[in-house]
């Protein structure tokens, strides 16, 4: 990587100061004064700046016990984001991976990495995601099967995917679907004239939420759950 570059990712610098400072001489390069915006650096190099040693910070990869009354975007006026849960430093925006309504608590998914990003909200990736269900009315007798065929929402043209539905009890089910459609859920069992009175998610792809984190609390994912997705 140039050196001007690696300086800008972990510094936060524009391209412009970075070569600015780099040629005033305000960076050394293994204990040695380095001039030249275009140097190339690796992550073995020891790359110090304003008397601080600079290492490349990693791919962020992030579970959270998302809670009620909080939204999945980066700034809201009359609610609480995410992304202030999280107190991390990071010089790169993080992105949520498959966004959960306000009132929707659950496994919510946040990384710098777009590619992974990607992976889990593309329509093409059919990611599963699984929620539990309270409902207000008890389901219907056929809704398993109705479900598996696709329901048809109003205001669509075609049906949902094939989603699987477990039922546990005449008011409580677990829900996976394979698409990401507005309101999803809540329109599907609307669809059967019955409403969502709980809603949270459990999984998603192959992660499945850690059960010793309280709601508003999150860890790092494990290497095994970051390459589950890919």
């Amino acid at each position: 990587m140039r050196l001007d570059k690696f300086l800008c990712t972990c510094t936060g610098l524009t391209r412009i100061q970075a070569k600015r400072t780099i040629g005033k001489g305000g960076v050394t390069v293994n204990g040695a004064l380095q001039k030249s915006p275009a140097a190339k650096v690796t992550d073995q190099c020891e790359v110090v700046y304003d008397g601080r040693s600079l290492k490349l910070q990693g791919p962020i990869y992030i579970m959270l016990n998302k809670p009620l009354d909080t939204v999945s975007a980066s700034l809201d006026d009359d609610y609480r984001s995410v992304l202030g849960i999280i107190d991390i430093e990071t010089r790169i925006p993080l992105l949520i991976a498959g966004r959960l309504d306000m009132d929707t608590t659950g496994l919510l998914l946040i990384t710098d990495d777009g590619k992974w990003s990607h992976s889990i909200t593309s329509p093409k990736k059919e990611c599963g995601k699984r929620y539990r269900v309270t409902l207000a009315e008890p389901l219907v007798d056929d809704a398993v099967e109705l479900f598996a065929k696709g329901i048809m929402l109003r205001g669509e043209r075609e049906a949902t995917l094939p989603a699987t539905l477990e039922i546990l009890s005449p008011l409580e089910a677990l829900l996976t679907i394979h698409e990401g459609k507005y309101h999803q859920v809540k329109r599907m069992f609307a669809a059967l004239n019955n409403r969502v009175v709980e809603l949270h998610r459990e999984q998603v792809g192959n992660i499945v939420l850690d059960e010793t984190l309280e709601l508003g609390e999150w860890r790092y994912l494990t290497e095994e759950e970051v390459g589950a997705v890919r």
